[in-house]
């Protein structure tokens, strides 16, 4: 006899996390644009306004941000955690993030490392989704009632900077070369941030650095929480060393 999976998510949803608001499209624009125009559905949660930031007003931010999810296809909601460098993993917030993905019931959730030597609040919501995903299992929390539980696919982390890279583990490497143009406009819309640094073009070299030792043009990495499973060989792609 067959067995039923207990929850079966929707195969073509993603739900990316983020800090700031501009944390998705520099840590992982490419991907999001490659799937959005391959047809798949993204939704972005931002847990702050950049309110704590050099340049840019919140409401600045806010607009920035909006204008880049657009660009990228994606819909965007903002969470309140008591704003920029003020993101403390809690359990209350813990259980706000999981009911999020319980009401959008993704296959995908991407999230910034948890890895340290980075901005706390990266790692403060890459901590914080990890324990959201697994509480979205639970059906017996009473705080999270409202939506049926859910289990995700896979949790894959994306850094925002090299020194957010994960060094115990190996990275899934996805080549962005067809929506380099699209990621790099996603991230343009955040001139705001342009004034203190060109991280637009950062994020391109780390993504040319990273696409060289594959054959590509340009890719980005993303780190998996847990173990891949694949039902065939022949879903695997090629290795960084085959060209």
């Amino acid at each position: 006899m067959k067995r039923t999976p207990k929850f079966q998510p929707d195969l073509t949803t993603i739900l990316a996390f983020g800090a700031h608001p501009d944390d998705i499209e520099f840590g992982c624009g490419g991907v999001i644009a490659r799937e959005t125009q391959a047809g798949c559905a993204a939704y972005f949660v931002v847990c702050s306004r950049g309110e704590a930031g050099t340049n840019g007003t919140p409401a600045q931010r806010t607009a920035e941000a909006r204008k880049s999810a657009a660009l990228l296809g994606a819909t965007l909601e903002f969470v309140g955690f008591g704003g920029d460098a003020h993101l403390e993993v809690s359990v209350v917030r813990t259980l706000k993030l999981a009911a999020i993905i319980r009401r959008v019931r993704p296959a995908v959730v991407l999230a910034p490392t948890p890895v340290g030597n980075q901005h706390p609040d990266h790692i403060a919501v890459g901590r914080m989704v990890r324990d959201a995903a697994r509480l979205a299992r639970y059906g017996g929390v009473k705080e999270l009632r409202q939506w049926p539980a859910h289990a995700i696919q896979q949790l894959l982390f994306y850094a925002v900077t090299v020194e957010a890279e994960p060094a115990d583990r190996s990275a899934v490497l996805i080549d962005v070369t067809s929506v380099a143009a699209t990621w790099w406009e996603a991230m343009q819309a955040h001139q705001s941030q342009a004034k203190t640094k060109e991280y637009a073009a950062l994020q391109m070299a780390r993504a040319s650095m990273h696409g060289q030792r594959a054959g590509v043009s340009f890719a980005i990495p993303l780190f998996p929480n847990d173990t891949l499973i694949f039902e065939s060989l022949q879903q695997l792609g090629r290795s960084a060393r085959q060209f």
